[in-house]
């Protein structure tokens, strides 16, 4: 084994969905060297890794391939989120589900990120293999497929029918315009596996004498002198080593990018105080007004049995109606997360545009310490009145005379009551570092992702995210990589 690299000109913090593409793009200088650092197991081949079965979710209780956390979702509601911890991060773990923001989404993004200046990254990164417009790219990485009306499981042909039937329209292409209705889901998915960025971007650059990739390997801080970055602090095996780094591109996802920020000295300075942390950098956005995507099941019985497919995603077809995302998942979740111990089927209903708006804070200034993270859904009127709204329209489907032959609900309540009674969330957390400008108080990162007031310090993952897209955040992820990628590459 090699000896363990001391410095580089880049370290990237993360291999999850952003940190793969970010290390691959900027090693293709062969001048550059790019040090890849990530906490959970990693592998070197296709064959080798762990978690290519995209019919199911890895992130059961003891998985080797997830981190959990407890989490409040709203008062007095606990529940628990998880996030992946392996080679791909947690687009290694999810539902397959590649679905870019809409054009509406990013108007609420700077300027620069306006869905005419993202669409020329969106096409490069990804491989359609359905649409060829102006719109999709061909030949990039990221492969993307939908699953054949003839080949959808039983239980998504029917609830499809089911919202043609109730008046809903098609959406054939849920990267396409965003104009809603029942379509299928992009997937990444090709030769029958899950290709997450780890597969599509960094084994293929591996290879690279550039390069470095270590796994099993935590970072415990960034180190500054002043407000110039100048490495990281890295635990491996039980022994700390200092690496250091002309730049430190942080992609440890939305809940660690954030907590580790603070635990080196960025964030609320109150609360860094609070913890015994020295402050560098007085930076309240940190871990601040995070949004995601709050999803109330609806559960039901089937009444004989239901076909799955042998080729079945965790979701393949989805309906988008106003502001709300319907699922028909294709298994109970018990078959879908191995321990999960949920067996009735459902429908998510999704809100996924929300008033909500939680918080990641540090419990102590240890490194192995959970945060607390706090989502407060469910708080304002006219979230729940869209939740409810949800509820109804997922019951009108379930009693459809397409859906209804097969299926019994076991709740028919519409009520917040209900809501809260089945409320989860739908693992979409983004913003908790977010991009804005000079005049956004609250802005963690300018508009080419660097961390406002530091020098060497970028962000790259969904942390920057201005707000949860309407959809859900996986291709956008890796778009957000591509362009600061570009933005490094400069």
């Amino acid at each position: 084994m090699a000896d363990p690299i001391r410095a580089a000109d880049v370290v990237v913090v993360g291999g999850g969905s952003s940190g793969c593409v970010v290390a691959a793009r900027l090693s293709e200088n062969p001048g550059r060297s790019v040090l890849l650092l990530e906490s959970g197991p990693g592998y070197r081949t296709v064959s080798d890794c762990p978690v290519l079965d995209y019919r199911m979710l890895p992130v059961g209780p003891g998985s080797a391939f997830a981190e959990t956390y407890g989490v409040e979702l709203a008062r007095s509601v606990p529940s628990a989120m998880v996030r992946g911890h392996v080679l791909g991060g947690s687009g290694a773990v999810n539902g397959a589900y590649f679905v870019r923001g809409t054009e509406a989404d990013f108007r609420h993004w700077p300027a620069s990120w306006s869905y005419e200046n993202v669409l020329p990254a969106f096409r490069a990164l990804e491989r359609d293999a359905d649409f060829g417009d102006s719109r999709h790219g061909t030949t990039g990485p990221m492969p993307v497929r939908r699953q054949p009306a003839e080949r959808l499981s039983e239980i998504s042909a029917a609830f499809r029918a089911a919202a043609l039937g109730a008046g809903h329209p098609e959406e054939p292409d849920k990267n396409g315009a965003g104009a809603g209705g029942i379509g299928p889901v992009p997937l990444n998915v090709a030769g029958g596996h899950r290709v997450s960025t780890a597969v599509a971007y960094l084994l293929p650059a591996w290879e690279r004498p550039n390069l470095a990739v270590e796994a099993n390997s935590d970072v415990v801080r960034i180190l500054f002198s002043g407000n110039e970055t100048i490495g990281v602090e890295v635990e491996s095996d039980g022994v700390r080593r200092t690496v250091r780094a002309g730049r430190v591109v942080l992609a440890a996802g939305p809940v660690e990018t954030p907590v580790l920020l603070m635990l080196s000295g960025i964030g609320p300075a109150e609360h860094l105080t609070d913890n015994d942390i020295p402050v560098v950098l007085d930076a309240p956005g940190v871990g601040s007004d995070f949004s995601d995507h709050p999803e109330v099941a609806l559960p039901y019985r089937i009444r004989d049995t239901l076909r799955r497919s042998d080729t079945s995603p965790v979701v393949e077809t989805v309906l988008n109606v106003g502001d709300l995302e319907i699922r028909p998942y294709t298994a109970p979740f018990d078959v879908l997360v191995p321990g999960s111990g949920q067996p009735d089927p459902v429908l998510g209903i999704g809100l996924m545009v929300t008033d909500s708006r939680g918080d990641i804070r540090l419990t102590s200034r240890h490194r192995r310490d959970r945060p607390r993270i706090e989502y407060r859904y469910a708080q304002s009127a006219a979230d729940r009145r869209a939740l409810r709204e949800g509820q109804a329209i997922g019951l009108e489907l379930l009693r459809s005379r397409e859906l209804g032959p097969l299926v019994v609900p076991l709740s028919e309540e519409v009520s917040d009551r209900a809501v809260l009674a089945h409320l989860g969330t739908s693992l979409h957390l983004c913003g908790s570092c977010r991009m804005g400008g000079r005049d956004d108080a609250g802005a963690v990162v300018d508009e080419w992702c660097n961390v406002r007031g530091m020098e060497g310090l970028t962000i790259a993952d969904t942390s920057v995210f201005p707000v949860v897209p309407s959809r859900g955040p996986h291709a956008t992820a890796v778009m957000v990589a591509e362009r600061v990628s570009t933005f490094l590459g400069e």
